[in-house]
């Protein structure tokens, strides 16, 4: 057990030592940088507005991108303890940010909102990463522009342009590529062609999986872990000479397979069967207009976009085990916003308008049938400022107001207002070498829908309910000298009536509190980087420790994570090492007994230790082809990943993540 215990701190020692390897070519490098070292500005992308001074700004680069190739969302976010991804399987997989569910952020995929009330036992975003260009995500403090209820900040999604993928000096090009994953046996292959004549861009991607279920590492077979993927990404665009810049996107993302009943966890009442098929299709259409070369004040943006989840899934009977019917739960957003950037003497000044039109609706033809709906409707005006009032300082301060319109599955309406506000900012304590920051905000968020599969066409909307609202705080301090980063963090999100639905009661609402702190270590030079980062987040609801089932909609216990990372390029040789440690801390805090959880025993969240590595091929005789080898789980741990459902209790059967998969790969670009 010690031995096992120490294979992923020796791991992270070996991967720091073959980083070192590199650090003494850097000194030089290093020492020339130390004199005039600056902090370069973070990348900001798809979240729908640019990051502000102060905030717990977390951003997966396209270089990221590049050196991780994940194949799904807890790939993406690796090395980022702050960030949590549950789930097995794409299917089933959420995001918590500093402990704060997905469906309590402002999300978008290439600036348009995404409806995320599909189903509590299915992920919400459906995405293939092999689509994505890279992920900026606002922790706590959001600004107005990230866009309406950005209650615990806001996650945005950037999918590939033509621009990313063309070779310098070249118009048109395009990729096949093909991996081979050992344990489930899964192939997955993709294509694309891209071009650009005559200020005219387009962009094609087809991407296709297909495999058995895996095992965990315990060897045991997971029922219901198949692959069976199609995804697709269509753009097209078109630029004025003078930079006026029409973009349409298309992006559809479907998978289609049996999965545990309860698709997140093996759950099964009675003569349920143990697998059901799942079909989920998402769905997300873009047109943008920017002005790629502003003048004086004006710099406008205009999007229009369209998102769709569907998920349909049969239903079968407890007693006899018999299909009763299929249940199809669908959620739409028809959104958009205009918006103009005003370049101020000491930074800018972004004002606009935004709205939304979102449904949620279920269809299931029993006897009777049953076809509740519910629909919400909000219109908001926003200003954010981003200003350096001297050189050691950023501040940025915006507000916005909010008017939404609620409809109950029995008609009744609501009609409710609020304001929202935020202030950040950053000082550099000592130029060039500490910097200190803070952030504050308030979000009312109106009343949220409730997801598909738990609406009751008998609910009524007694009463009046009160929106949701939350409040924000967050503060650091970030240290940088020659190539190191030291960084802490402190957060804490309060959320207030938090919409939490059960089948007799539409307007149950608890109250959130997440809070915790982060601090990390890193060090990069031309040649690679070495990192780790430690996080400690706990959860409330309604002053208890939260669980995994009371948690649902709003958060999931966590804990103590370490993440270590780290990786180096051969520049001359064409090669490319890395890995990364995934190490969670036991957690026993869900042994405290919630007053609104089941009645099932309840049991501690084991600790685990998970290491990932890689080695990449491009031969410096033909860069247009590329060879990796990943191995994931390298020790095979037998555990199930700290954000996932239902493990802190005896009732539910662990969904384990695969044991020790070997992952090969190959791209050839012309």
């Amino acid at each position: 057990m010690a031995l096992a215990s120490c294979r992923p701190l020796a791991f992270g020692t070996a991967l720091a030592l073959l980083c070192q390897c590199g650090i003494a070519l850097a000194q030089e490098q290093a020492a020339d940088a130390q004199e005039g070292a600056t902090l370069l500005p973070r990348l900001d992308v798809g979240a729908g507005a640019e990051s502000t001074a102060g905030t717990d700004v977390l951003a997966v680069t396209p270089q990221d991108m590049q050196r991780k190739k994940p194949a799904d969302l807890r790939e993406v976010f690796s090395g980022e303890p702050q960030i949590a991804v549950g789930g097995a399987i794409p299917g089933t997989q959420k995001i918590y940010v500093n402990g704060v569910d997905e469906t309590n952020l402002a999300v978008t995929v290439d600036g348009s909102r995404q409806n995320n009330k599909v189903f509590h036992h299915n992920g919400t975003y459906l995405l293939d990463p092999a689509l994505l260009k890279a992920v900026t995500v606002q922790a706590g403090v959001a600004p107005a522009d990230a866009g309406p209820a950005a209650l615990g900040g806001s996650i945005g999604f950037e999918t590939k342009d033509a621009t990313d993928l063309l070779e310098p000096g070249r118009n048109f090009g395009g990729f096949v590529t093909g991996a081979w994953d050992t344990n489930s046996e899964t192939f997955v292959t993709g294509a694309s062609v891209y071009g650009m004549q005559d200020g005219f861009e387009y962009l094609g991607y087809l991407n296709f999986g297909k495999g058995g279920n895996f095992t965990a590492g315990n060897g045991e077979e997971m029922l219901g872990t198949g692959t069976n993927l199609l995804s697709g990404l269509g753009k097209i665009a078109y630029e004025t000479l003078d930079g006026n810049r029409f973009e349409l996107s298309h992006e559809q993302v479907r998978d289609d397979a049996l999965r545990p009943y309860r698709a997140n966890a093996y759950i099964n009442i009675r003569n349920e069967p143990i697998l059901r098929n799942y079909e989920l299709n998402r769905q997300n259409t873009v047109f943008t207009y920017t002005d790629t070369a502003p003048e004086g004040w004006l710099d406008p943006k205009v999007v229009i976009a369209y998102s769709r989840t569907r998920v349909e899934t049969p239903v079968f009977d407890r007693a006899t085990g018999e299909i009763i019917a299929p249940a199809i739960g669908e959620t739409s957003s028809l959104n958009g916003k205009v918006e103009n950037k005003f370049a101020v003497d000491l930074g800018s000044v972004t004002a606009g308008f935004d709205f939304y039109s979102d449904r949620a609706k279920l269809a299931y033809d029993a006897v009777p049938p049953e076809f509740p709906h519910e629909r919400a409707s909000n219109v908001g005006a926003y200003a954010q400022a981003r200003l350096e009032p001297f050189d050691r300082a950023r501040i940025s301060f915006g507000g916005r107001l909010d008017h939404q319109w609620f409809t109950g599955v029995d008609g009744t309406d609501f009609s409710n207002a609020g304001v929202s506000g935020n202030v950040s900012g950053e000082y550099d304590i000592v130029p060039d070498f500490l910097t200190a920051k803070a952030g504050v905000s308030h979000v009312w968020g109106g009343i949220p829908l409730a997801e598909n599969f738990i609406q009751n066409p008998a609910w009524t909307y007694d009463g009046d309910p009160d929106p949701v609202t939350a409040n924000n705080y967050t503060a650091g301090l970030e240290a940088r000298f020659a190539g190191l980063t030291l960084e802490a963090n402190i957060f804490q999100s309060d959320i207030s009536n938090a919409r939490f639905p059960n089948a007799g009661n539409a307007l149950r609402n608890f109250d959130l509190r997440s809070r915790g702190w982060e601090v990390g270590a890193g060090y990069e030079w031309d040649a690679g980087f070495v990192s780790v980062k430690y996080a400690d987040i706990r959860a409330d609801v309604g002053g208890v420790t939260a669980d995994s089932e009371v948690g649902r909609y709003l958060t999931t216990p966590l804990g103590q994570i370490i993440m270590i990372g780290g990786g180096y390029t051969f520049h001359d040789w064409g090669l490319k090492v890395g890995g990364d440690v995934e190490i969670a801390l036991k957690y026993d805090a869900t042994l405290t007994r919630h007053p609104n959880e089941p009645a099932s025993p309840k049991r501690a969240l084991p600790g685990y230790q998970v290491v990932n590595a890689f080695v990449e091929y491009t031969p410096p005789s033909h860069k247009n082809f590329t060879l990796r080898a990943d191995v994931r789980n390298l020790f095979d741990e037998t555990y199930t990943s700290r954000a996932s459902y239902g493990q802190d209790f005896d009732g539910v059967k662990p969904h384990y993540a695969p044991g020790r998969s070997f992952r090969l790969s190959a791209t050839m670009r012309f």
